[in-house]
């Protein structure tokens, strides 16, 4: 990438290409690329191609990277490419994370973590990290740790010098996610989701669906983003040999699932150079019909079933209605989200313009009973959406 890349108005840098989409990080002003990047399988290159592999991404419009590797090869890598474009990407660092003889390993020692980020720092050339994450905190003793030993002071204090513009975390636990929303301190998770996890399977699928489902419209409504970690569940989800539900999913399809939960912004696949980098850009040229992840209902567990996934395969509804859009503001309402009432009062159908004409149910691959959540929705908010009778 010779010279200083063009930087399109949308965020992406280069020649012409299927134009990246971007969520915003609710408390910031960070436009943050759909389709971030992963460190976990890029070792696997040589130097030039994870080189090349992190310019290409740039180029294409991807703005967030994970900085947590499998080895310490990579870094020296990155920023190279990263030289001169700093203000074009932001960064996931995490505290905890240290290399020790070059391979990937965690400690809660500060004096190990301070030192580790300064280097790192130094390596890319930076004053900053964009994000400052705890690391991989899966443990209730763990979160007591970090509360009482100095590292969350220590963040905070980076936090309030400018060092880390946005604290948060990277956890595979539901109930320690909660824990640091309580401190009311934190933008930004990262957390391991797919249909797997999400439906009770796999090492990682912690939580029930509904208590996981919970956590995402918690995170809406605090403002705090999620990054998307084992977005194919390791890979096992696109094979059907190693699949939990011995079916094959795509990467479209996990990418999309992905997506579409509450608070999501951006998800993080790993790639192993450029080919790989390519195929998970494809999405962004893939058809409805190939995003699809619906077939997930033919598989999903019994207490799955009746869940309102905000997939919108109903649609499109005869009367109008956002069916998918309509139930998100009414679980993120029941969950105490304050202002799902105000975006629910601008909708141009509402609820209540339901004439349970059952053409959504008969298309629900979750066998929702919409026909009866609208009259309870409408019940529930009262006076009609913005533009109703």
């Amino acid at each position: 990438m010779a010279g200083s890349p063009r930087r399109k108005e949308n965020g992406a840098m280069g020649d012409s290409h299927t134009a990246m989409q971007y969520r915003k990080l609710p408390h910031g002003q960070e436009r943050i690329s759909v389709i971030g990047l992963g460190m976990g399988s890029i070792h696997e290159g040589s130097e030039e191609e994870i080189e090349q592999t992190v310019r290409l991404a740039m180029e294409r419009g991807v703005n967030y990277f994970d900085m947590v590797a499998s080895e310490e090869k990579p870094y020296t890598c990155y920023a190279r490419a990263f030289a001169g474009h700093r203000q074009a990407v932001y960064l996931q660092m995490h505290f905890g994370a240290v290399y020790h003889g070059g391979r990937y390993g965690w400690t809660r020692d500060l004096s190990e973590i301070r030192h580790t980020f300064q280097q790192q720092l130094q390596l890319l050339h930076t004053d900053y990290t964009d994000m400052g994450f705890v690391h991989c905190i899966d443990e209730e003793d763990d979160f007591h740790s970090i509360m009482k030993d100095g590292l969350w002071d220590y963040m905070k204090g980076l936090k309030q010098d400018g060092v880390i513009r946005h604290l948060g975390l990277s956890s595979h636990d539901p109930a320690i996610i909660r824990r640091f929303l309580d401190t009311g301190l934190i933008d930004m998770v990262m957390f391991s989701i797919n249909p797997a996890y999400d439906y009770s399977t796999g090492d990682y699928g912690i939580g029930s669906v509904a208590d996981r489902g919970l956590l995402y419209r918690e995170c809406e409504k605090q403002g705090v983003g999620i990054s998307v970690m084992k977005p194919f569940g390791g890979g096992q989800l696109l094979n059907a040999r190693t699949s939990p539900f011995r079916r094959q999913l795509s990467k479209f399809q996990c990418l999309q699932y992905a997506l579409d939960r509450p608070g999501v912004l951006t998800v993080l696949p790993g790639v192993r150079g450029r080919a790989d980098l390519l195929e998970v850009l494809g999405y962004l040229d893939a058809t409805p019909e190939e995003r699809d992840y619906t077939v997930i209902s033919e598989f999903a567990p019994q207490n799955a079933d009746g869940i309102c996934v905000y997939c919108n395969h109903c649609q499109p509804c005869p009367q109008g209605l956002n069916v998918g859009l309509i139930n998100k503001y009414y679980d993120l309402a029941l969950a105490g989200d304050v202002l799902a009432r105000g975006h629910y009062s601008k909708l141009s159908v509402g609820a209540d313009a339901c004439v349970q004409c059952g053409h959504c149910e008969a298309r629900c691959p979750f066998h929702v009973k919409q026909e009866a959540r609208m009259r309870e929705i409408a019940a529930y908010f009262g006076a009609s959406a913005a533009g109703n009778p």
